[in-house]
């Protein structure tokens, strides 16, 4: 996103409520990321947000859809958004917040004078010409032009999608349908692309979009990595900077303490993802940067990514996402037999 916008590390933490909290963000911006609050999610419905993350969590799975329709039902306070962005600008870290379309306009205001540094607009398909029949028509364009910090949209996987979105003024685009581990959009509505595939074809719309005299768009790949591996191929494959969420949710820091749920699982109506347990599994610190204490590529994304550089003769990201990638299904498993039957190493899953 240029000079308006830099981060000493490329990872974004997911708008997960049982991921991001205050404490959360502030966290990973100080290991050089940073963590999208959800706008619409419970942090900023209950003044103390933490018991009912714990409701969530440890709820029967049975029950878990009921809940979660009945704790979202409580609306948004937008007292509530202005401190928790105020929070996390305190400690001094980078703040994004994340808004469905429906809401951006009226929400861009306060959260530029509250201090937010990044506006994420997030649903499960965007466009340029979103339009809806329940609330007003939402135009990026005239958003962007009301905004003065960068404006990230999301999410998409079409390359002529992409294009039209950052023709629009917008900073950054997030790509995905469906990949995430919490989510259930490729089962309910059957909509989803690959996310190298996806990646790819954004990241040539950027390019494109940079060749007719357009400024660089950030592409971020959001969802659908668990290893460092995951994380390495989505900048190969034109990635600028990675989202994730369930491998964040593991973490000693994360707002459920292990568990995870999508943005979309406590729709009224329908229902696009489930809540999953993950379990606490190591300091944000050893998630990110490292050191590794496991050997499953679950840790040091930070390292991973420094070495995939390395190991692929690229001295930066930009060279990196010129690389030569090949489709090879048995690339985890070929030769690990070993690995495969004593259950370590790449033959733990």
């Amino acid at each position: 996103m240029g000079d308006r916008f830099k981060l000493p590390l490329p990872i974004w933490g997911s708008a997960m409520d049982g991921v991001v909290d205050v404490e959360f963000a502030i966290a990973m911006g100080k290991l050089g990321g940073v963590a999208v609050l959800n706008l619409d999610g419970v942090h900023t419905r209950y003044q103390d947000s933490a018991p009912i993350i714990k409701r969530i969590a440890e709820a029967d799975k049975s029950q878990i859809n009921a809940l979660l329709k009945e704790v979202y039902r409580e609306p948004v306070k937008p007292n509530l958004i202005a401190e928790r962005i105020k929070a996390i600008k305190a400690a001094g870290v980078p703040c994004a917040v994340s808004t469905i379309p429906a809401r951006a306009e009226e929400r861009a205001e306060v959260v530029q004078k509250a201090g937010a540094d990044v506006l994420v607009v997030q649903g499960t398909v965007l466009t340029a010409r979103h339009s809806s029949q329940s609330y007003h028509q939402l135009s990026f364009e005239q958003l962007v032009r009301a905004c003065e910090i960068p404006v990230v949209v999301g999410n998409c996987v079409h390359y002529e999608t992409a294009l039209e979105l950052m023709e629009t003024g917008i900073a950054g685009i997030l790509v995905g349908v469906g990949p995430g581990a919490a989510c259930t959009t490729r089962g309910v509505l059957g909509v989803g692309v690959p996310q190298v595939t996806a990646t790819a074809d954004v990241a040539a719309a950027r390019d494109e979009h940079m060749r007719r005299g357009g400024m660089r768009v950030a592409v971020i790949t959001d969802g659908g990595m668990r290893i460092g591996a995951d994380v390495c191929k989505a900048f190969a494959s034109g990635a600028d900077a990675v989202m994730i969420g369930t491998p964040l949710a593991g973490a000693e820091e994360s707002a459920s303490k292990g568990f995870n749920w999508g943005m979309a699982t406590p729709d009224p109506n329908l229902p696009r993802g489930t809540r999953i347990h993950v379990g606490t599994k190591a300091t944000l610190h050893e998630i990110l940067l490292g050191p590794a204490r496991v050997d499953d590529g679950s840790q040091n994304f930070a390292g991973a990514l420094r070495s995939a550089l390395g190991v692929c003769g690229a001295h930066d990201i930009t060279e990196f996402q010129h690389v030569e990638m090949v489709v090879a299904p048995s690339i985890t498993s070929e030769g690990k037999v070993f690995q495969q039957a004593q259950h370590v190493g790449m033959g733990k899953s």
